[in-house]
């Protein structure tokens, strides 16, 4: 399209709506557009590096010593751990609910900054990358773009399982239940904010659901692996199969995993990680690595923020911070936490997946793969070691779910979703 625009992207304070964002709003300043961020704080610095201009918000009054980035949600995830061993529906109240709580009062405090800067920035669309409503977002008078980079039973259907529980799609045993605690769990909440996001002159929002419907809809599930034809979307609704930035530094294989020890040849090279919140589980990050020491693999491991408190054997390597998307087209197989980020980006390279699900919608997407034959789901607090290095030999050995989605991934990358999504954003902003 002719014209420059002014873009703003409002993601969660995550690494996986970060990033998303941060691929798509690449396109777009290539494109010659202005692209701007309304991040949360501790994001500070990490962004303008990458050609964006940095607007930064309080999610809660700012703590007394700087946050590394998403910090508080690290925090959050290690202190409740114990939660996730807890099946997902008694989850709901002591859980889910919570982190409803803790997003629905960042959106409360933030929302007198989100108006200045949107009056600041004088947007020509706004894009948001969450699953709870800042009213400041839909009342600018311009294009409002929401992306789901969550499970896509995120909109929700009568004919597909509930969301966040994990729950087998061809079976509907407790679905029903799960529903009504839900709802009993979450009303009181849901009522009250919406009240709030109704007084903020914004519309009232769907029942139960915590976050508008957008002008354009953009959600992240590839098609071989999405509920659309048990739950169709309206025609505001757009699916991007995949959307892998392209903004990470290279990645060389260290020496050290580049042969097999002792030249076995049937040593097959694994990508291990749980995530920028999960690996804060150093338990379990302990727990994992000792079973997998016990294999004749060789791991790459994303550490994650309590890394010095990680120890590998010789048969691995790792750092903290690990380029993902140029380390996932090298391995064999990946081990996750079953994030939607990971877990498309893992479909977008064609590689199955052993899922040791926490939380939130890493169950769904456990499952999911489970259901089609892309991975293996495990109890990440209860697995043994012959389910482990069982589901290792399954999808290592044969050709069969390798070679499958192998195929597949041709068709999600040449569907190209980093630059259909900037399409589509364009498309909005001049509708």
């Amino acid at each position: 399209m002719s014209g420059s625009l002014t873009i703003l992207f409002a993601p969660e304070s995550a690494y996986g709506p970060t990033n998303n964002c941060v691929g798509i709003g690449d396109v777009l300043r290539r494109r010659g557009h202005r692209v701007v961020f309304a991040a949360e704080a501790s994001w500070k610095g990490r962004l303008s590096p990458l050609g964006f201009e940095e607007n930064l918000v309080d999610l809660a009054p700012p703590p007394e010593q700087p946050q590394d980035a998403g910090q508080f949600w690290k925090d959050f995830i290690r202190d409740t751990a114990p939660e996730f061993r807890k099946p997902t529906i008694e989850q709901l109240d002591t859980w889910v609910k919570p982190v409803w709580e803790e997003l629905v009062s960042g959106a409360r405090y933030c929302e007198p900054r989100l108006k200045a800067i949107i009056d600041r920035v004088r947007p020509d669309v706004i894009v948001e990358d969450n699953v709870v409503c800042f009213p400041a977002l839909t009342t600018a008078g311009v294009p409002f773009v929401r992306i789901v980079s969550c499970n896509p039973l995120e909109m929700k259907g009568e004919h597909v399982p509930p969301a966040f529980s994990g729950y087998p799609a061809d079976d509907r045993t407790g679905w029903d239940a799960f529903r009504a605690e839900y709802d009993r769990t979450h009303r009181a909440l849901w009522a009250d904010f919406n009240t709030w996001v109704t007084e903020q002159g914004a519309q009232p929002l769907p029942d139960l659901e915590f976050i508008h419907e957008g002008d354009l809809n953009l959600y992240l599930y590839p098609e071989l692996a999405d509920y659309a034809d048990a739950r169709p979307l309206g025609p505001t609704w757009h699916r991007l199969d995949s959307s892998v930035r392209e903004t990470e530094e290279e990645f060389t294989l260290p020496r050290e995993l580049a042969d097999p020890p002792g030249g076995e040849g049937d040593s097959a090279l694994i990508y291990f990680s749980l995530g920028s919140l999960g690996s804060a589980d150093v338990g379990l990050m302990r727990r994992v690595i000792a079973s997998l020491a016990r294999t004749r693999h060789r791991y790459i491991v994303s550490k994650g923020p309590l890394h010095d408190e990680i120890d590998l054997p010789p048969n691995m390597w790792g750092a903290e911070f690990l380029p993902q998307t140029r380390i996932l087209p090298l391995v064999d197989l990946v081990i996750t936490h079953g994030g939607n980020n990971t877990t498309t980006e893992c479909l977008h390279f064609g590689k199955p997946m052993i899922l040791l699900p926490l939380f939130w919608d890493q169950y769904d997407n456990a499952q999911r793969m489970a259901e089609l034959g892309h991975g293996v789901r495990l109890d990440p607090y209860r697995f043994t070691d012959t389910q482990l290095h069982g589901a290792l030999e399954q999808l290592l050995g044969g050709t069969g779910p390798r070679a499958a989605l192998a195929k597949a991934s041709e068709t999600i990358r040449a569907r190209d979703g980093l630059r259909t999504a900037a399409d589509l954003i364009e498309q909005a902003a001049s509708a």
